[in-house]
Protein backbone atom coordinates (compact mmCIF):
# COMPACT_ATOMS: atom_id res chain seq x y z
CA UNK A 1 0.00 0.00 0.00
CA UNK A 2 1.80 3.35 -0.93
CA UNK A 3 0.26 6.14 1.07
CA UNK A 4 0.02 9.84 -0.12
CA UNK A 5 1.09 12.15 3.04
CA UNK A 6 -1.90 14.76 3.20
CA UNK A 7 0.33 17.78 4.94
CA UNK A 8 -0.82 20.58 4.22
CA UNK A 9 -4.57 22.61 3.13
CA UNK A 10 -4.06 23.21 -0.13
CA UNK A 11 -4.09 19.09 -1.00
CA UNK A 12 -7.92 19.27 0.05
CA UNK A 13 -8.63 20.99 -3.11
CA UNK A 14 -6.19 18.08 -4.96
CA UNK A 15 -8.36 15.55 -3.28
CA UNK A 16 -11.73 17.00 -4.19
CA UNK A 17 -10.55 17.68 -7.31
CA UNK A 18 -9.09 13.83 -7.49
CA UNK A 19 -12.34 12.65 -6.13
CA UNK A 20 -14.35 13.38 -9.68
CA UNK A 21 -12.59 10.21 -11.66
CA UNK A 22 -11.41 8.20 -8.55
CA UNK A 23 -12.68 7.40 -4.61
CA UNK A 24 -9.88 9.53 -2.25
CA UNK A 25 -9.45 7.52 1.17
CA UNK A 26 -8.24 10.25 3.80
CA UNK A 27 -7.21 8.13 6.70
CA UNK A 28 -6.50 9.92 9.97
CA UNK A 29 -3.98 8.51 12.34
CA UNK A 30 -2.54 9.38 15.96
CA UNK A 31 0.56 7.60 15.94
CA UNK A 32 0.28 7.66 19.89
CA UNK A 33 -2.63 5.64 20.08
CA UNK A 34 -3.23 2.25 20.12
CA UNK A 35 -6.62 1.85 18.78
CA UNK A 36 -5.61 4.18 16.01
CA UNK A 37 -2.67 1.55 15.00
CA UNK A 38 -4.90 -1.27 14.82
CA UNK A 39 -7.12 0.22 12.59
CA UNK A 40 -4.35 0.78 10.47
CA UNK A 41 -2.54 -2.23 10.14
CA UNK A 42 -6.07 -3.86 9.76
CA UNK A 43 -6.59 -1.56 6.87
CA UNK A 44 -2.83 -2.12 5.36
CA UNK A 45 -3.29 -5.60 5.61
CA UNK A 46 -6.65 -5.90 3.67
CA UNK A 47 -5.90 -3.27 1.20
CA UNK A 48 -6.25 -3.86 -2.28
CA UNK A 49 -4.79 -1.31 -4.88
CA UNK A 50 -7.65 -2.98 -7.53
CA UNK A 51 -10.31 -0.75 -5.45
CA UNK A 52 -9.24 2.56 -7.81
CA UNK A 53 -9.22 4.19 -4.41
CA UNK A 54 -6.24 6.69 -4.09
CA UNK A 55 -5.31 6.44 -0.16
CA UNK A 56 -4.15 9.49 2.15
CA UNK A 57 -2.59 9.54 5.07
CA UNK A 58 -3.01 12.25 7.58
CA UNK A 59 -0.69 12.19 10.75
CA UNK A 60 -2.75 13.79 13.35
CA UNK A 61 -0.16 14.51 15.99
CA UNK A 62 2.41 16.29 13.53
CA UNK A 63 -0.89 17.81 11.39
CA UNK A 64 -3.24 18.76 14.07
CA UNK A 65 -4.58 22.22 12.98
CA UNK A 66 -5.13 20.33 9.04
CA UNK A 67 -7.12 17.84 10.69
CA UNK A 68 -9.72 20.43 11.72
CA UNK A 69 -9.49 21.81 8.58
CA UNK A 70 -10.72 18.22 7.15
CA UNK A 71 -13.04 18.18 9.20
CA UNK A 72 -15.03 21.35 8.18
CA UNK A 73 -14.22 20.94 4.27
CA UNK A 74 -15.68 17.72 4.43
CA UNK A 75 -18.23 18.24 7.20
CA UNK A 76 -17.47 15.69 9.29
CA UNK A 77 -17.04 15.58 12.85
CA UNK A 78 -13.40 14.89 14.07
CA UNK A 79 -12.92 11.32 15.53
CA UNK A 80 -9.28 9.80 16.06
CA UNK A 81 -8.63 6.91 14.02
CA UNK A 82 -11.35 8.42 11.39
CA UNK A 83 -11.34 7.08 7.23
CA UNK A 84 -13.17 9.76 5.30
CA UNK A 85 -13.98 8.43 1.51
CA UNK A 86 -14.71 11.55 -0.91
CA UNK A 87 -16.22 11.18 -4.07
CA UNK A 88 -17.30 14.00 -6.19
CA UNK A 89 -15.37 16.56 -3.68
CA UNK A 90 -17.71 15.29 -1.14
CA UNK A 91 -17.58 12.55 2.22
CA UNK A 92 -19.75 9.78 1.10
CA UNK A 93 -18.93 7.74 3.76
CA UNK A 94 -16.83 7.72 7.26
CA UNK A 95 -16.06 5.79 9.91
CA UNK A 96 -13.72 5.47 13.20
CA UNK A 97 -12.06 2.78 15.72
CA UNK A 98 -12.78 -0.40 14.98
CA UNK A 99 -15.53 -0.04 12.66
CA UNK A 100 -12.59 0.97 9.93
CA UNK A 101 -12.41 -1.60 7.84
CA UNK A 102 -11.34 -2.27 4.26
CA UNK A 103 -14.59 -3.69 3.28
CA UNK A 104 -16.83 -1.45 4.48
CA UNK A 105 -14.75 1.04 2.54
CA UNK A 106 -15.06 -0.63 -0.84
CA UNK A 107 -19.17 -1.53 -0.10
CA UNK A 108 -18.95 2.32 0.15
CA UNK A 109 -17.50 3.35 -3.54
Amino acid sequence: MNWNKLTNAAQLDEIKAESATQPVLIFKHSTTCSISSMALSRMERNWSEASGIKPYYLDLLANRPLSGQVADTFAVTHQSPQVLLIQDGKCVYDASHMSISFQALTQAV
